[in-house]
């Protein structure tokens, strides 16, 4: 065995081949293993880091964003402007040559003579040869000038000539200075932290950090700012782990797949594109659409029928770019929809609920995470009877809710724990014998305060109005064979509560929709009141949390809408989706719309849900134009080639125009639009920021 690894078989020959004398020639070490590609540069990275990103209105994609100009050129037709650029070029050349051959007499030669000495009059002088041709240049220069003025020639130079061919063509970016330089992070250097930006820089350069790397040191940077991380642990991760420092929990950098375009340095995900429509502002024609938690934190709502495209455009990506966020620190994401509803890979999760599932690894927990019996109640019966409080001001589900105490209290004095689905519909049912066992032993343990809350409940137990037995109906729906594993209180499941909101988690939950459709929209009653319930308590309020409904049918109560116009405050939001707002009782369909600041009408609604869109949107005040077109008649021969002139070079007829300008409010999209008037694949969406910047409705195509 040779000093560098390689085995002497030379002695095993009977003839050994003679060798020149020297050293034996080996093949240098291969880099990496056959097969694996070479690993690639951060260029890529790079160039995105550095992309322009300019403040846009809000909604408008910034990766890369270039603002149009900021009035509406009116461009002329290129028909007319081509024939009168050469009409113009044939009086001038007509009147130069009428100059010229003296019809038009001398008199533009009188300047010439009056200036030059009568020496230079003198026959072959060179000096009168000279000026003479210098001032018939002049003369022609000056009617050049004229028609062009006429004849609009700049307009042709700047839309067909090169300064158009400039502007299409791509410039080259210079590189920024290293002290604006994103890649050189200048805000480490300036905090002392000068061997942690060379490390990222170095890594960067080299390719081994990409964009989730970048947001998530940026977040861990905002956490040393703001004193919850020093400054030493900060860059002691980042010196050990490079690109790799601050991992989220799961371990991952990235997902496992991407479908939407995303820009993590904005924390915005493109939808589409603004369509370039009169009906929108000019400064949004054919920008693109992005969204992020600025925009999010207000709550959007999607209505649209079934097939256009809500999951798949709107959901799916939205879901996505939250994931990726929490990623980073940022955020915290809880996706819920049907089984099989296409949210995404389960890889992209950290943790994922299978309601109804046997191979479900995660438990729900049904009362939140609490152990306030007060608190379970209320969130409880939200879920269980929310869809039925009366929909008016001053209506909710108290009374359900003092029935859920008055057992829940109990319950969790004696066992320690809340009751389990059968117990919960047992307790209702005012089945004797649990609850005796629960008032003896009650009066072992002295509390006379949860004795009382017994003896309240069962003097109410069969008294008309009393809403246990809806309470017990509306349980009995989790009470089947196909839950028996789920909801266990007992603390052999994994039970997952929204009160991980706190740190960045991923967790989408499948509720059972087929064959399950009651139970399923009770779920999604409770994982939204929990959500609720829990972001208004949390402590660290930077980061943003999310809830995601694929579908909110039997969703939307009383107290849903007062729990979403809290959200705002705390750094949360909700994104909903609806077939239809007949889904939403009629006195919640205003404060539902009017409470969500984000609103999108996606193709093919009803003329009744756009009413109720065009009356959230309002109307505006626009500038109404009534023209009037009366054709000229020439009556001379004169007249007739002028009108004839006149059509060839416009391509339409002589008129007369009468134009009568008004101011008139109209509604910015209408019932009649919204319904008829929106393509496939295309939606309608006002935006709304935390900060209260406003964007009109907008078509967008969401295809784009």
């Amino acid at each position: 065995m040779d000093s560098d690894g390689t085995q002497d078989t030379r002695g095993t020959h009977a003839n050994p081949v003679p060798r020149p004398a020297g050293p034996p020639e080996v093949p240098p070490r291969p880099m990496a293993a056959p097969g694996v590609p070479p690993r690639p540069d951060g260029s890529a990275f790079l160039t995105w880091l550095r992309a322009p990103r300019p403040e846009t209105p809000p909604g408008v994609w910034r990766f890369g964003h270039r603002p149009r100009p900021q009035e509406q050129p009116e461009l002329i037709p290129a028909r007319q402007l081509v024939s009168g650029a050469v009409i113009a070029f044939l009086v001038g050349w007509l009147i130069w040559s009428l100059l010229w051959n003296g019809y038009l007499g001398g008199w533009w030669l009188l300047p010439l003579y009056a200036m030059i000495p009568d020496s230079w009059a003198q026959p072959h002088s060179i000096a009168s040869v000279v000026v003479v041709y210098a001032y018939y240049v002049l003369i022609a220069l000056v009617i050049m000038i004229g028609v062009g003025r006429l004849g609009r020639w700049g307009e042709i130079w700047r839309r067909y000539g090169p300064p158009a061919w400039r502007q299409a063509a791509p410039r080259a970016e210079r590189p920024p200075a290293p002290e604006q330089d994103p890649a050189e992070w200048p805000q480490l250097r300036a905090a002392g932290a000068a061997d942690a930006a060379e490390r990222l820089a170095a890594e960067a350069r080299a390719g081994l950090m990409r964009d989730v790397d970048h947001a998530r040191i940026v977040r861990a940077w905002q956490g040393v700012r703001t004193g919850r991380h020093s400054l030493a642990a900060f860059t002691g991760a980042v010196l050990k782990d490079g690109a790799a420092a601050c991992l989220h929990p799961s371990g991952e950098r990235d997902l496992p797949a991407r479908l939407a375009r995303h820009d993590l340095l904005t924390g915005q995900v493109r939808l589409g594109t603004t369509a370039d429509d009169p009906r929108n502002p000019y400064a949004y024609r054919g920008a693109g659409l992005g969204l992020g938690p600025e925009l999010l934190g207000t709550s959007l709502l999607a209505v649209g029928p079934a097939g256009s495209g809500k999951t798949g455009t709107v959901v799916r990506p939205l879901a996505e770019s939250l994931c990726l966020h929490a990623l980073a620190g940022r955020a915290a994401v809880v996706v819920v929809g049907a089984a099989g509803a296409g949210l995404g890979p389960v890889d992209a999760y950290d943790v994922v609920v299978r309601i109804g599932n046997p191979e479900s690894v995660y438990d729900l927990d049904l009362y939140g995470g609490t152990s306030d019996p007060d608190e379970a109640a209320a969130v409880l019966a939200e879920a269980l009877v929310g869809d039925l409080a009366d929909p008016h001001p001053g209506s909710d589900s108290r009374r359900s809710t003092t029935v859920l105490a008055q057992l829940l209290g109990p319950f969790r004095a004696v066992h320690g724990r809340f009751p389990s689905v059968p117990e919960l519909r047992q307790l209702l049912d005012g089945s004797p014998g649990p609850l005796e066992e629960l008032r003896t032993a009650l009066q072992g343990s002295g509390q006379e305060s949860l004795l009382r809350e017994l003896d309240a409940r069962e003097r109410q137990l069969g008294h008309p109005g009393d809403v246990a037995a809806v309470l017990a109906d509306r349980v009995a729906l989790l009470d089947r064979p196909a839950f028996a594993g789920f909801f266990d209180t007992s603390g052999q499941s994994k039970p997952f509560s929204l009160k991980a909101l706190d740190h960045p988690v991923r967790v989408r939950i499948d509720l059972p929709e087929r064959g399950h459709a009651d139970a399923s929209r009770m779920l999604a009653r409770l994982v939204l009141a929990q959500f609720t319930a829990s972001v208004a308590v949390r402590e660290d309020r930077s980061l943003f949390a999310c809830l995601v409904l694929d579908d909110a049918t039997g969703v939307v109560t009383p107290e849903s809408v007062r729990g979403i116009q809290r959200l705002r405050s705390g750094n949360a939001g909700v994104v909903l989706t609806l077939r239809t707002l007949d889904d939403v009782p009629r006195p919640l369909r205003g404060p539902l719309l009017g409470s969500t600041g984000c609103r999108m009408a996606l193709s093919g609604l009803t003329p009744w849900d756009g009413q109720d869109f065009a009356e959230v949107w309002g109307k505006e005040w626009t500038e109404a134009r009534d023209v009037t077109d009366r054709q000229i008649i020439a009556e001379t021969p004169a007249g007739k080639a002028v009108h004839m002139l006149r059509r060839v070079i416009t391509g339409k007829a002589p008129t007369a125009r009468a134009v009568t300008v008004r101011q008139v409010e109209r509604e910015r999209w209408s019932a009649s639009e919204l319904a008829h008037g929106v393509p496939p694949g295309h939606a309608v969406l006002s935006l709304t920021t935390v900060k209260g910047e406003h964007a009109p409705p907008l078509l967008v195509d969401l295809r784009g």
